[in-house]
């Protein structure tokens, strides 16, 4: 009885061994079905924007795609990852006692899950400081230059390239409570933003802009766009201000040229009125 039950023992293993190969197999078809889905939604042709409105500025293009860039890279890394796990726990589960193959100290495997993380990080860190430096650009003579002024707990827009002629006044446009300003831009013009704050730091912020730029006290900060659309958009403080902070909505205006025209000669042409709520010099509030 002995050598049979030996015979026997010494076949298991080979019978384990012939059962594992066709699992293996099958996880790896899975492994490649997912790789091969994931290579797809990378290289097509309409990209979802993964929860970013479509924007409306001339940096719409290359923000999304930054953004959709990461997100893929971020899906396939995770996707990868959840792979190799469920690989892991269908191929390696415990059998018996004998352990599986040991890869420390296995030096190619080593270096490749260093050096791949590296690389995925470098080129994130490439793309995202060469847009950034393109976003973050600034023309000599922008069309329009507007001051943004975030104050607790409203907003002052100063169109800083008005009243300069004789008999005219400065365009400002401030909000009052339960009045929320609005920000009129011309669409196909570059426009700079100087933004500033008299208190604590606020955030202006559009979505469909795509964008934000933290408004600091004692700094000034500035960006410049084009708006490509036109249409009214709401705008919000995305910093936490203070007591009122949820209230410091604004909305932003962007209309053809001859009508952002119309707009600056009537306003330039109103009367300046002091505003006694906010302490702030403003001019026509809309």
């Amino acid at each position: 009885m002995a050598p049979a039950d030996t015979a026997d023992a010494d076949a298991s293993p080979s019978r384990r061994v012939g059962h594992r190969r066709p699992r293996r197999r099958r996880v790896n078809a899975r492994l490649g079905a997912t790789l091969v889905a994931v290579g797809l939604l990378a290289t097509a042709c309409d990209v979802p924007n993964f929860g970013f409105p479509d924007g409306v500025t001339n940096h719409t293009p290359r923000i999304l795609n930054m953004w959709q860039g990461s997100v893929i890279a971020a899906l396939a890394v995770g996707v990868f990852v959840w792979a190799l796990i469920f690989y892991a726990v269908v191929v390696f589960r415990k059998r018996s006692d004998v352990l599986p193959r040991q890869v420390r100290y296995n030096l190619p495997v080593e270096i490749l899950y260093t050096v791949v993380p590296v690389v995925i990080v470098a080129g994130l860190f490439y793309y995202t400081a060469r847009d950034e430096s393109e976003i973050t650009k600034l023309s000599d003579k922008p069309d329009v230059t507007v001051n943004v002024i975030g104050f607790r707990w409203n907003w002052q827009f100063q169109y800083l390239d008005t009243g300069k002629t004789p008999g005219s006044n400065q365009v400002e446009v401030t909000g009052r409570p339960g009045e929320a300003p609005v920000l009129v831009l011309p669409e196909g013009r570059s426009v700079r933003f100087v933004l500033t704050s008299p208190d604590v730091i606020h955030s202006f912020w559009v979505p469909e802009f795509l964008f934000k730029r933290d408004v600091v006290p004692g700094r000034v900060n500035q960006f410049e766009l084009t708006a490509t659309k036109t249409g009214t958009f709401v705008g919000r403080c995305a910093e936490l201000c203070g007591t009122d902070h949820d209230r410091m909505t604004f909305y932003v205006k962007v209309v053809p040229g001859a009508e952002y025209d119309r707009f600056i000669e009537e306003r330039e042409s109103a009367a300046i009125s002091a505003s006694p709520s906010s302490g702030v010099t403003t001019g026509s509030v809309q």
